[in-house]
């Protein structure tokens, strides 16, 4: 599978975020997005999940423009944003049920306690997301890339409100998933281990 990006470009207002830019991504392969506030980071990574349109150029999917092969794009991806996504009044376990639902996952209850365990909420399955922490609302969220089966994970600021531990699992947790021929596009304003490997970085405020 493979992620190709062609001549896109994307405004806010009338103001070019950024223009002309190309760029593909295989199983296996993670791209790490750089550039300084306002440089279009966010507006480039909702772009490639589907939620807005570039304003020029083409984003393929096998080979397919994703516009054609909505349904299927949307289901071999999965998006983490500045915000989580959880409704304060349902708690984690009900959250992470929904979201496997319209995601159609099709994972068991014991699946999802599984993965809320693994980033340290065991005990706050059943507690009102508005009762949890930042941190913990975060974790919550993390949880479903615990148990999903989308091939592209596309991540904003994955490691915000995450302590030491938890940023360390998180990163664990991302490499495990490139390992085995998933594909991640993350940016971070954190210093993380993991983006110093052998990894394809894409700057935004530079000439593509």
């Amino acid at each position: 599978m493979s992620l190709q990006c062609q001549q896109l470009a994307c405004r806010r207002g009338d103001r070019i975020l950024f223009s002309g830019l190309n760029f593909s991504l295989s199983e296996g392969e993670l791209l790490f997005l750089e550039g300084r506030n306002g440089s279009g980071k966010t507006t480039l990574l909702k772009t490639l999940a589907g939620l807005r349109q570039a304003d020029e150029g083409e984003i393929h999917w096998q080979g397919e423009n994703i516009d054609d092969q909505y349904d299927d794009y949307r289901a071999a991806l999965s998006w983490l944003g500045h915000l989580n996504g959880i409704k304060a009044d349902l708690s984690a376990l009900e959250n992470l049920r929904i979201m496997s639902k319209l995601q159609e996952d099709n994972v068991s209850d014991d699946e999802i306690e599984t993965a809320l365990e693994k980033v340290g909420l065991a005990g706050y399955e059943d507690l009102p997301s508005h009762y949890l922490s930042q941190g913990q609302k975060r974790r919550s969220a993390l949880a479903y890339f615990y148990f999903t089966k989308s091939k592209l994970w596309i991540l904003d600021e994955p490691f915000t409100a995450l302590d030491i531990k938890a940023v360390a699992d998180l990163q664990q947790h991302i490499r495990q998933h490139v390992d085995k021929d998933g594909m991640v596009i993350l940016t971070t304003h954190q210093d993380v281990d993991m983006l110093s490997g052998n990894i394809q970085r894409l700057r935004l405020d530079q000439p593509q």
